[in-house]
């Protein structure tokens, strides 16, 4: 219900008239002056081509603002595994519903309960056989989400709203009252105006209706950009929180070695270890397939046992690999996946911790079922896991110089416009890799791992291993994040059943110092 006009004092309103009057009557004079001088149609012009001008200026200015809020939008985290895709669809389309006059920007309860209703989109996806999933939750995940949720936005109204900086809260509430009598004044002098200049007052009241129209078009654009960030952010914190992805320690330490890699650094003989998680490169493919001549090939010397033996490798073993432009790895010898000692459920332990796979398959051997079918295991375990993403791969097509002709042996070779006959076999083969192991032919790289005559590694394999770099280090990022959540929970209790042991401990001292005594 609207509230009634407050009773005006007569005499008041006479004094303010007759202040006003004065003024007033200098406009009504001015337009019969432009009248009697002949001066008033380029007047109308005059204000009309402004008018249009400052119109479309200001129009122009909404657009640029609008643009500016568009270009700041919060963009779902690239590091978030494919499960988390459509939670964040979820948090979009309500933040694309959200009204200005639904939620009045002036009235404090809207932040909590927008962000209750993010928070329930998020918990009902991640938990929806639960009847409340918003309470799926720790209470210190709780306060973290405020707090990281509260700086971002912090940050975007510091950098992006006029102001903001020197404005208090009350300043806010008190222009809010000050608005409503500078209104009730205006009114006055608007209803003035009309009874002294009817035609003036019509024209002023054109204009008055175009500026509105355009500051309140702005400010409903800053409004509905507001809510839509503010959902934005908490929408994607809580992904973070409800997909177990968000450790309560410090995010610099977020890349140190996990357990597994300290392990399998104290396997290796290099005494350089590094400071933070390596990278995880992982070796497969069948027997006698070049898989150890490649590791000798990327560290450019004689690292693991190369031998024309059913097999070498027994283990997984790791080996310490640094070149330049590439993050430090571990890199994995495999025993071949037809062999004996091939296991495969090891292997699929290997592959979730690893961050890059280099898959090995001779040229020269046709027969490639068995190594479909463990490509395809791999690939369904790792498709199943919507909680992670699955590490780049990479085919590595070796023995290429013995393809027909087997006696010429003449790199390099063009694949894309084979010259020779050689260089049509090898195309050939990479396409045939590729169909048969229902791989794209960009990710299979022929190679020549014989020793003296070691072709296409330092090139065109370590540009696609670099090119890959991005990608394995989001892998790595995510298998990270698991592995400190894991770590965490220990952490957490132990320091919590210490505290919880020291309190119980002084627990007389306190008592008797509060006590007096």
């Amino acid at each position: 219900m609207k509230a009634p006009l407050p009773a005006v004092n007569p005499l008041r309103l006479l004094v303010f008239i007759l202040m006003l009057l004065p003024l007033l009557a200098l406009l009504g004079f001015g337009f019969f002056w432009l009248w009697q001088g002949g001066y008033l149609q380029y007047w109308l012009i005059a204000m009309v081509v402004c008018g249009g001008l400052g119109y479309g200026l200001q129009y122009w200015l909404v657009r640029q603002e609008r643009q500016l809020l568009t270009d700041s939008a919060t963009e779902p985290n690239p590091d978030w595994p494919p499960s988390a895709d459509a939670v964040w669809q979820q948090v979009e389309a309500l933040a694309e519903t959200c009204n200005p006059q639904d939620w009045p920007i002036e009235e404090g309860t809207w932040v909590l309960v927008l962000g209750q209703k993010t928070m329930e989109t998020v918990a009902h996806c991640y938990h929806p056989d639960v009847e409340k999933p918003l309470l799926e939750l720790t209470i210190p995940h709780t306060l973290m989400i405020i707090e990281r949720a509260s700086r971002d936005l912090r940050q975007d109204v510091a950098e992006k709203i006029p102001f903001s900086n020197r404005l208090t809260i009350g300043d806010l509430f008190r222009i809010q009252r000050w608005k409503a009598k500078v209104e009730r004044l205006f009114s006055i002098y608007r209803a003035g105006s009309l009874l002294i200049n009817p035609v003036n007052a019509l024209l002023s009241e054109a204009w008055r209706h175009l500026r509105e129209r355009s500051f309140d078009q702005a400010k409903d654009e800053l409004h509905r950009w507001f809510l839509r960030t503010y959902v934005c952010k908490v929408g994607y914190y809580a992904i973070d929180l409800y997909s177990g992805r968000l450790p309560l320690g410090d995010e610099e330490f977020m890349t140190a070695p996990t357990p597994e890699s300290k392990a399998d650094l104290g396997q290796v003989e290099e005494t350089a270890k590094p400071a933070v998680e390596p990278l995880r490169i992982l070796v497969l493919g069948r027997s006698n397939s070049g898989k150890s001549s490649l590791i000798n090939a990327l560290f450019g010397t004689l690292t693991t046992a190369a031998d024309v033996l059913p097999d070498t490798t027994q283990a997984l073993k790791p080996f310490a690999l640094s070149r330049e432009g590439l993050t430090q790895a571990l890199i994995f010898d495999s025993p071949g996946c037809d062999s004996a000692l091939f296991d495969h459920q090891r292997m699929l332990v290997a592959a979730e911790n690893a961050d890059l796979i280099l898959w090995l398959s001779p040229a020269n051997r046709p027969d490639r079922q068995i190594e479909r079918d463990c490509l395809d295991v791999l690939r369904a375990t790792q498709a199943a896991r919507t909680d992670r993403r699955a590490p780049p791969l990479l085919v590595v097509a070796s023995f290429i110089d013995r393809l027909r002709p087997v006696n010429e042996w003449q790199p390099p070779y063009d694949l894309t416009h084979p010259a020779s006959s050689k260089a049509t076999h090898i195309a050939a083969a990479v396409r045939v890799i590729a169909a048969d192991l229902a791989v794209a032919v960009e990710q299979v790289i022929p190679v020549c791992l014989l020793t003296g005559k070691v072709y296409n590694v330092d090139d065109t394999l370590w540009a696609a291993i670099l090119n890959h770099q991005d990608e394995a280090l989001r892998v790595r990022l995510m298998r990270c994040l698991g592995a400190r959540k894991r770590a965490e929970d220990w952490v957490m209790l132990r320091r919590q059943m210490a505290g919880a042991g020291r309190f119980v401990r002084d627990l007389p001292d306190i008592l008797g110092k509060r006590s007096g005594r």
